[in-house]
């Protein structure tokens, strides 16, 4: 006789959603609260690029999201600390979200001890930066005059960008000698300068240069600049 096996009362029923999909089992409480963030960040970042700053409302990120209002008041509580993230978000990228100094590129430039190659392995990694950050920097910049905490959120982020320069500056120079009277401070200008969001703004979305245009020529000027 063939045993029937009964399913144990206590035993709660599990339902299909409550059960893993394709063997993966189902997401934490923290996973789905980080999942709902960079869906905000993501909805603020293209409003604030599309709208600006000052026009963008948290209703406006809330509906771009698909989530309630009150969430994005909850996980970020301020405009501002929204606008944060949204840097943070242009930065760090999506799909490898670490800081450039711990990004393969950066490794890779480390270890290369030719001072040019090296060079040729930062600006890409920089550049790919830049595209994401400066349609943010424009709205933002446009608006700082007249708003004190947007003002505060994008001066914090230019002082980390001319901390990141000056530690790749630094990094180049232990591999070559800069050019004689050339400081150490003046080579991280010019690299806010060729590697910044302006001349990418003028040239790539003003002048209808190519992304790869403005990068080959921002590389070739900072190694004349940098090296001779």
């Amino acid at each position: 006789m063939t045993e029937v096996k009964t399913r144990n009362p206590a035993t709660p029923r599990r339902s299909a959603a409550t059960r893993s999909r394709a063997g993966r089992p189902k997401p934490t409480r923290r996973e789905r609260a980080q999942a709902t963030r960079r869906r905000i960040i993501r909805a603020a970042y293209a409003r604030f690029c599309d709208q600006g700053y000052a026009g963008t409302t948290m209703a406006d990120v809330a509906a771009q999201a698909g989530v309630a209002v009150q969430t994005v008041y909850f996980t970020f509580h301020t405009k501002a600390e929204l606008l944060a993230g949204a840097y943070e978000f242009a930065v760090l990228g999506e799909d490898d979200p670490k800081p450039p100094a711990m990004q393969p590129w950066y490794a890779a430039a480390a270890a290369e001890p030719d001072a040019h190659k090296a060079l040729g392995i930062l600006a890409p990694g920089v550049a790919e930066i830049i595209t994401r950050a400066a349609p943010l920097e424009t709205v933002v910049r446009a608006t700082a005059s007249s708003d004190p905490e947007a003002a505060a959120v994008w001066d914090y982020h230019e002082r980390l960008r001319a901390d990141g320069y000056r530690g790749m500056v630094e990094l180049l120079a232990s591999k070559a000698p800069l050019v004689p009277g050339l400081s150490i401070e003046r080579a991280t200008d010019l690299f806010l300068l060729y590697l910044g969001p302006h001349p990418y703004r003028g040239l790539v979305v003003d002048h209808a240069w190519t992304k790869a245009a403005w990068l080959d020529w921002a590389t070739q000027a900072l190694d004349r600049e940098l090296f001779g």
